[in-house]
C-alpha cells in the first residue's frame, strides 16, 4: 500500500473525529504539502529508517518552501508527529510489518527567550489605550492584567465576566481560518487543553472600566466592533500600529501575556497560582518558560537578606 493512500485513510478514519478542526486542518496541510510530495509514492514497507531520517535532515536544512532555508525544529517536529502517528497506526493494523519512525532522530528544540515590555513601556501602552476612543482596544489592558491569549480574549463574551465577583471564565478560544467555501473567517471553539479552561480573578481597578464599556457595548463580545467580528490578524495589526505610534520596540501580541507573567513574579506570585492563571498544564512549564524572571526575583530577595548582614 502506498503511503499517500494510507495517509488519506488515516486522516479521515482515525483522526477527523478525534481531534479539533484546527488540528485536523494542520494535519491535512502537513500531509498534502509535505508528506505526499516527498514520501507519498513509497510503499509503506519501503519507508526505511534511512529514508525517513534523510527526509527529516532535508527539512532541517532546506525545508522552508518560501526561502529554501531550513525549517525551525518545532516545525520539523510537527511533521514528525504526523509521520509517527500515521505509521504507528499502520503497524498496529498490520499494514506494515515494522515500525521505523521510532528510529528518527529529532532536531533539538530550545525555549525561545520570553519577550515582554518593561514597566515604562507598559505604562505608555496603558495610557495610549485609555486615550483611544475605540473600546475594543481595552482588550490590550485586559491581557496585561489577566495573561489571556489573543484567541481567548477575542472569544471572551460579556456573559463570561462576572463583574460582581470580579472574575472571568475562559471557556472558548478563536483563530482565523476558512469556511467550507474557502472564505476567510474567524472560527471559535473550545480551548485545546482542559487546563486552558479556567477562572481568572480580575484586578478591582479594571472593574469600573469594564462596567463602563459593557453599558455602551453593542456586541456580545468584550472586544467587539458593533456587529462586526474582529479577526485575530486585524487585532494584532491594531496593536502593532499602537506600538509604532508610541515608538515602542516591536513585540508580538503574545508579549502582553509574558508581561503579565513577569509583573506577577515581580509582585511575589507563587508559581502554582501563576501556572493556573496562565492555563499551563503544570507549574513545570511555567518555571521553564519564566526561569529568568524567577531567578531575578530570587536574587532580589537574597539581596534583601544580605543587607541584614552588612
Amino acid at each position: 500500500m502506498k503511503y499517500k493512500d494510507w495517509l488519506h485513510d488515516w486522516l479521515e478514519l482515525y483522526e477527523k473525529e478525534a481531534v479539533k478542526p484546527r488540528t485536523y486542518k494542520q494535519y491535512e496541510d502537513v500531509i498534502n504539502k509535505r508528506l505526499i510530495p516527498a514520501l507519498g509514492d513509497y510503499e509503506m514497507e519501503d519507508l526505511s529508517p534511512i529514508i525517513l531520517q534523510r527526509y527529516i535532515v532535508d527539512l532541517s536544512q532546506k525545508g522552508n518552501i518560501k526561502t529554501g532555508k531550513g525549517l525551525a525544529p518545532n516545525s520539523v517536529n510537527s511533521i514528525i508527529l504526523v509521520l509517527h502517528s500515521s505509521l504507528s497506526m499502520a503497524y498496529i493494523l498490520g499494514l506494515s510489518k515494522e515500525i521505523h519512525v521510532d528510529k528518527i532522530k529529532r532536531p533539538k528544540t530550545s525555549e525561545k527567550p520570553v519577550g515582554s515590555f518593561n514597566k515604562d513601556e507598559q505604562k505608555m501602552i496603558e495610557q495610549a489605550v485609555l486615550a483611544d476612543k475605540r473600546d475594543k482596544m481595552f482588550g490590550i489592558i485586559l491581557c496585561l492584567y489577566t495573561g489571556l491569549r489573543i484567541g481567548e480574549l477575542l472569544a471572551l463574551e460579556w456573559l463570561d465576566i462576572d463583574l460582581n465577583k470580579a472574575e472571568l471564565s475562559v471557556t472558548k478560544t478563536c483563530y482565523d481560518g476558512q469556511d467550507e467555501s474557502g472564505k476567510s473567517c474567524r472560527i471559535t471553539g473550545t480551548p485545546k487543553t482542559e487546563s486552558s479552561k479556567r477562572t481568572i480573578p480580575i484586578p478591582k481597578q479594571l472593574i469600573p472600566h469594564l462596567r463602563e464599556r459593557k453599558k455602551r457595548s453593542m456586541s456580545k463580545y468584550v472586544v467587539g466592533n458593533g456587529s462586526k467580528i474582529i479577526t485575530v490578524r486585524s487585532y494584532q495589526r491594531s496593536f502593532e500600529l499602537l506600538l509604532k505610534k508610541q515608538k515602542i520596540s516591536h513585540h508580538g501580541f503574545h508579549a502582553l501575556r509574558h508581561t503579565f507573567a513577569t509583573r506577577a513574579i515581580e509582585c511575589g506570585m507563587d508559581v502554582k497560582s501563576l501556572s493556573e492563571i496562565l492555563g499551563h498544564k503544570n507549574p513545570t512549564i511555567t518555571l521553564k518558560r519564566y526561569v529568568h524572571s524567577f531567578m531575578e526575583h530570587k536574587r532580589e530577595f537574597m539581596n534583601r537578606i544580605g543587607k541584614q548582614l552588612f
